[in-house]
């Protein structure tokens, strides 16, 4: 094998934390690739350059929330109408979290999401959006005054959880459902301490937890003190206690 000057290469070669042997080894220097401006566009594309986006994406998420103090993320359908009762429940839960103390995190999309904004807006709150790049999505709703846009879902999501003491999960669909379980299964695994979980809308999610304890948990695959990582409530007041009273606000 030979280098661009038509030297042997070597049979080994490290690249920082990167081992190439025999076919695998480059031809040239990293130094080398970097300087040359001539060649395809394509690296913007492929997975290390990706990889500089997440690290980007992390640093700016970090960087935006880092001094923003006790928060409760909310979640819930994009799909609640305004005027609705579960928008209301919105409203009053984002404007009782700021009263409590609390910064309010939400999607920062429409529907539920744009209700606890607005509550927490309107009560001179901080009211966090933190978005998704997605092909349906109309961008942050005017509630949000502190915002950022994330293209990964998984940086987003660990965002949602990094900068919150607990959940407040309104009635949704798959993103809120996933949103849920991947919080459950944090607290389950110990993977995050002290993070209150309230489901609001008895009626609502009485049928998700019906399948919990009478499949789920019948059958095995989980134990019925899994059953007391969340709370139920249809009470604005209650759930924000539910969700806040392990955290000094």
């Amino acid at each position: 094998m030979a280098d661009l000057e038509g030297e042997p290469t070597p049979e080994e070669q490290r690249l920082g934390p990167v081992l190439r042997r025999r076919g695998q080894v480059q031809g040239s220097t990293t130094d080398q690739r970097l300087l040359d401006t001539a060649g395809p566009s394509e690296w913007v594309h492929t997975d290390p350059w990706r990889v500089m986006r997440i690290q980007a994406e992390f640093v700016e998420g970090f960087g935006a929330l880092a001094e923003l103090g006790p928060a409760i993320s909310v979640f819930g359908s994009a799909r609640t109408a305004p005027g609705s009762s579960e928008w209301d429940a919105g409203v009053r839960i984002g404007r009782a979290l700021v009263e409590a103390g609390f910064a309010v995190i939400t999607g920062g999309g429409p529907g539920a999401m744009k209700a606890a904004n607005k509550g927490a807006n309107e009560a001179g709150g901080v009211s966090v959006g933190l978005g998704i790049e997605l092909p349906f999505e109309q961008g942050l709703n005017e509630y949000v005054n502190l915002g950022v846009d994330f293209r990964y879902f998984f940086v987003r999501k660990t965002c949602f959880v990094k900068y919150a003491s607990g959940f407040v999960v309104l009635p949704g669909g798959m993103g809120t459902l996933d949103e849920l379980f991947e919080a459950l299964t944090l607290v389950q695994t110990q993977k995050v301490t002290r993070f209150p979980i309230v489901l609001f809308g008895t009626s609502y999610w009485s049928g998700l937890v019906d399948w919990l304890r009478d499949t789920l948990i019948a059958q095995g695959k989980a134990s019925m003190r899994d059953l007391d990582l969340f709370h139920l409530s249809d009470d604005v007041d209650e759930a924000v206690a539910l969700v806040t009273k392990e955290v000094g606000g």
